[in-house]
């Protein structure tokens, strides 16, 4: 097993050209990072499609009810629209910066919205500093972020082919 800082509060993202590591932050946002490790250890990421990748700004994905691709009941249409079946999280807004390859809560115009979906910054996106929650980091892997997909939605989306706590490896 590779050694983690700490291993309980880091991600092992696989997609299909490597493993993506990020720290969670959960000293700068508790329940987001909670929620990421519950979904996780339930396996609820596996298989979730990046449903929005846009070039040189982000890539979203974490729709556990709609954008899970191994499903039968998988439409690329619907993903986006959906969460888990747990309650929506209130913000965790903080200075830290929306940097190249920090990890940001997705969620409507409502900013206490956020649910399971999240998105990975290709690029640093300072204008949305303070408005959407950061809680993670790429520390490695972010080569393979690079290499996800683009569309709005794609036509054949990349996913996360496994998603687990370091903890648990």
């Amino acid at each position: 097993m590779a050694e983690y800082k700490d291993p309980e509060n880091t991600i092992i993202m696989t997609l299909k050209h490597g493993d993506v590591v990020i720290e969670l932050l959960p000293d700068v946002a508790p329940k987001h990072c909670e929620r990421m490790k519950e979904l996780a250890r339930a396996g609820a990421y596996d298989g979730v499609v990046f449903h929005r990748v846009i070039d040189g700004f982000m890539a979203q994905t974490g729709d556990v009810a709609n954008g899970n691709a191994d499903k039968d009941s998988f439409n690329i249409r619907r993903a986006g629209t959906g969460g888990s079946d747990l309650p929506d999280l209130p913000a965790e807004f903080s200075r830290i910066p929306h940097a190249r390859g920090s990890l940001g809560a997705a969620r409507s115009s409502n900013p206490n919205s956020a649910n399971s979906q999240f998105f990975i910054n290709f690029s640093d996106n300072n204008f949305l500093n303070g408005q959407y929650t950061v809680y993670g980091q790429v520390v490695s892997g972010m080569e393979h972020v690079d290499r996800i997909v683009r569309g709005e939605p794609p036509q054949s989306p990349d996913r996360m082919l496994k998603v687990r706590v370091a903890a648990d490896v």
